[in-house]
């Protein structure tokens, strides 16, 4: 296990042991919604409108890696910069120690290369710990990558948890209360773009950008076998009610919801958005988000009168 100290002054970052550290930040996800990925001390930026939603759950297969940081120069820089710092943490220190602590730098001014340091994803609950296990910095020569470095298949797995797609905004006809046997139609209002994009890119060094678009609706009765049938030809968005209309996309329920839990069919709306990456030739789960609409369904009821004898 690398000192923690070393990374402190590696990334000139304060922080105390067992604390979550501070540093760069690249978050795929609005402040009051959860993600699959919460980057922490990463140079990784993310962008795109697949930004801001809810995450579906995906998870980034590695919670600790290695990135491509400073040259030689401003890695040396950087450390003479924390000069105070280091004889705060070492008050019995001495100039000649910091002199020792810092030719570990100089050593490589000249050389072609980089230093990597450790970055993690906060949203891993293995993210900390596997993280502290990294060492602070390390020295790779151009062209390189160190054991536990960063690859762009990586970086397509972290812009894949940071996408999301819009939870559905059901529209029900009838809207209100359905009836035995007559057609609910279902559709979907304010999706917004169809197409849904994020680029995680690591500025200089590399980019990877995944792609999602809306490909069909799924819809699930919320009624136990027999009681109802479902219409699933619903293309991307459903298919809003019209007047004389073919029913292609809803639900058809064959008895009354009176005996069901508050009342009502608990119906489920699907969409599903297949993901693509650009140049890469390995393949996602499509993204997918539910919304859920109460159904209360009734029965027509009719009044057969009995005509006078004779009428």
């Amino acid at each position: 296990m690398r000192s923690l100290l070393t990374y402190v002054l590696a990334a000139t970052l304060v922080t105390a042991p067992g604390a979550d550290p501070g540093g760069p930040v690249g978050d795929g996800f609005q402040n009051d919604r959860t993600s699959g990925v919460v980057l922490r001390n990463s140079k990784i930026v993310l962008s795109g409108n697949g930004l801001g939603a809810k995450s579906d759950g995906y998870r980034v297969k590695r919670p600790c890696w290695y990135e491509p940081g400073d040259n030689a120069d401003a890695m040396l820089d950087r450390q003479q910069d924390v000069r105070e710092y280091w004889f705060h943490t070492n008050p019995t220190g001495t100039e000649q120690d910091f002199d020792k602590f810092l030719k570990q730098y100089k050593d490589k001014v000249g050389q072609d290369g980089r230093w990597w340091v450790p970055a993690y994803n906060a949203a891993d609950p293995d993210g900390l710990s596997c993280w502290t296990a990294l060492e602070g910095a390390v020295w790779v020569p151009a062209g390189g990558t160190p054991p536990g470095g960063i690859t762009l298949e990586e970086l397509y797995q972290i812009a894949r948890a940071a996408l999301t797609v819009p939870e559905p905004q059901i529209r029900l006809s009838p809207e209100v209360k359905s009836y035995v046997n007559l057609p609910t139609w279902v559709w979907l209002a304010g999706t917004g773009a169809t197409t849904r994009s994020v680029t995680a890119e690591i500025p200089g060094v590399m980019s990877a950008t995944v792609t999602a678009r809306l490909d069909k609706v799924e819809i699930k009765s919320g009624a136990p076998d027999g009681r109802a049938e479902v219409q699933g030809d619903c293309g991307p968005t459903g298919h809003p009610y019209v007047k004389g209309g073919t029913f292609r996309c809803g639900v058809r329920y064959l008895r009354a919801s009176v005996d069901r839990p508050r009342g009502v069919y608990v119906m489920s709306v699907t969409t599903v958005w297949p993901v693509t990456g650009a140049g890469v030739d390995f393949a996602f789960q499509p993204a997918q988000a539910t919304a859920t609409r109460d159904v209360p369904v009734g029965e027509v009821q009719t009044t057969v009168r009995e005509q006078p004898a004779g009428s």
